[in-house]
């Protein structure tokens, strides 16, 4: 068995040890090429992000199996619990194109070193504690089909190509040692990667190799050094040493900065990523939605939790999608800005006037949105305003750019129709879709009339995006929901619109939806009172979450007459 630095023994066989350190070399060789390939970074976008979007979600990863062997102190996890913590760490972290494809290339290889699809029913050569070559080549397999899989318009040329490649020379090694079959691997894909400038157009003009297939090379490089303790010096573009065995080096490649390469004029304007809990038919549809919305669409992961990742030109319409689809979080929305590929040839727009106009239940809201500046449309339960409403406050504004926040999602497709006819009088208007008017709120506090239209429009529709909602209501009748058979009179408790709690008391309600919402995760809850609840409930809800919630702050406001019972926000 071959020795590493210091004379330890490593394990040729893969184990969660092996894993671990595999982890740690990836996340140290992308480090030190980070901005090798950041700036070969050419497709699908330009924007010099991929070197450091993969360090991001190797270092999620990382974390991820360090905090499994933690877990498991004094003695290690198992090989399986081991791959699952870094296939999750890597989906939850994933960042850009790059980390995503990244993130289902390590699910697919966790799928079966875990015991997944291709590892079920006792594959030969890998049990609890490890895994031999012959089951890595399966690995490597099904991570290479996966991410074809995940990607909506799969193209040549890219880190698809070089994982395939590495596939096919693992299963070409023939052996069975692990070390041997990721030696073969690593070379496979370095051999694919010399090649992807003659299969990619935008990668010959510029005279680079593919930036993602390059940081696949440095992480099969680095699993090579993990299973064989080697330390072989490697110089990349930026003249740093990196950590890769010998036979996976990569050969010196031209630098080329963002803005030598001609812009892509019809290029998508932002990128929008976020985590999705959702059932496989409702990422069906989603897949379909964003492919017609824009482009570069990867949608990985599975099992309820997924990572969508799309360029497009409306960002509240990609986040509206995952809002149907299921439930986003972590949501992040970047705008290509001036010089980036897709705006180089745009020139810059001189600012505006800008306003927000929202729609508001009840007084309350109307004065609170009215502070921030805001024209707002109000309305009544059961009165919803009409398209032409909407057009007569966006008048009332007298504003070149205007942010529209419907604040109810029944409310979609008349904001949308409003904000059609708005802009055909010569007004630039932005649909955020919020569902709430907490949602709004949350909208409202982020928004900045001095900076850009489009990166106010793109941090308000991250904050609305980031924030859960709920309300109370009382049942006029009896009928069946979705947590029961409901009598008229019950305190009914929704999240994101459906029913998720039947109660009787509006505080012990209140305070079992905070519970649902907060269950996964939260900063900040805002209440919004109507007149027929009492100050002591929100007193009674403010002590439940600071003394159950340590961290998460608790704002009030009282809504008025013709507000709902009480409004839940979640950020």
């Amino acid at each position: 068995m071959p020795h590493g630095q210091g004379g330890e023994q490593v394990p040729q066989n893969l184990d969660a040890v092996a894993v671990r350190a595999w982890c740690r070399l990836a996340l140290e060789a992308l480090g030190r090429a980070r901005e090798e390939i950041d700036s070969i970074n050419v497709y699908p976008v330009a924007d010099g992000d991929t070197g450091t979007n993969l360090y991001l979600t190797m270092e999620s990863a990382s974390q991820a199996v360090d905090a499994a062997f933690t877990g498991h102190e004094p003695a290690a996890p198992s090989l399986a619990e081991t791959v699952r913590a870094m296939a999750h760490g890597a989906l939850i972290g994933a960042r850009g194109n790059s980390g995503t494809i990244l993130s289902q290339l390590l699910r697919g290889m966790a799928q079966v070193l875990g015991g997944g699809p291709e590892g079920e029913g006792g594959e030969p050569g890998r049990d609890e504690d490890h895994a031999d070559g012959r089951t890595l080549e399966l690995a490597l397999r099904q991570a290479a089909e996966s991410a074809y899989e995940a990607v909506a318009h799969p193209v040549e040329g890219t880190v698809l190509t070089v994982a395939t490649a590495a596939a096919k020379a693992a299963a070409a090694e023939g052996t069975g040692d692990c070390e041997a079959v990721a030696r073969a691997a690593c070379a496979g894909a370095r051999a694919a990667l010399d090649l992807t400038p003659g299969q990619l157009a935008v990668l010959g003009r510029a005279g680079v190799v593919d930036a993602g297939g390059r940081g696949l090379v440095a992480v099969l490089g680095a699993l090579v050094a993990a299973l064989s303790g080697e330390t072989v010096p490697y110089r990349g573009a930026d003249g740093v040493h990196a950590r890769v065995p010998e036979g996976c080096g990569h050969a010196p490649v031209e630098a080329v900065e963002c803005e030598d390469l001609p812009a892509d004029e019809g290029g998508p304007a932002f990128e929008v990523i976020y985590l999705l809990e959702a059932d496989d038919i409702a990422v069906a549809r989603l897949r379909t939605r964003l492919d017609r919305l824009g482009d570069s669409l990867v949608v990985v992961g599975g099992d309820g939790l997924w990572n969508v990742h799309v360029h497009v030109d409306d960002a509240g319409a990609a986040v509206e999608a995952g809002v149907e689809a299921g439930r986003p979080h972590r949501i992040r929305i970047t705008h290509f800005g001036a010089g980036d590929a897709h705006t180089t040839a745009r020139p810059p727009r001189e600012r505006a006037q800008r306003a927000i106009v929202a729609v508001v239940p009840g007084e309350g809201l109307a004065g609170l949105y009215a502070e921030a500046g805001a024209t707002t449309v109000p309305t009544r339960v059961g009165e919803p305003p009409a398209s032409g409403e909407l057009v007569d406050a966006v008048r009332r504004a007298h504003a070149r750019e205007v942010v529209l926040l419907p604040n109810d999602a029944e409310l979609r497709h008349t904001a949308a129709a409003a904000a059609q006819q708005a802009r055909t009088e010569g007004v630039r208007v932005a649909l955020i879709p919020t569902r709430s008017a907490v949602q709004g709120i949350a909208a409202l506090a982020v928004h900045e009339p001095d900076r850009g239209f489009d990166e106010d429009v793109v941090a308000m529709t991250s904050a609305a995006g980031a924030t859960r909602y709920g309300e109370l209501a009382v049942a006029e009748r009896q009928s069946w929901t979705m947590a029961g058979i409901c009598q008229a009179g019950d305190v009914l408790g929704l999240i994101d619109g459906d029913v998720a709690v039947i109660g009787s008391e509006v505080a012990r309600t209140a305070a079992s939806v905070l519970d649902r919402m907060l269950s996964a995760g939260g900063e900040m809850v805002t209440l919004v009172l109507g007149d027929a609840v009492p100050d002591t409930v929100a007193e009674h809800l403010e002590k439940h979450v600071r003394e159950t919630y340590l961290a998460v702050d608790t704002v009030v406001y009282r809504g008025g007459r013709q507000a709902a019972l009480m409004l839940i926000g979640v950020e």
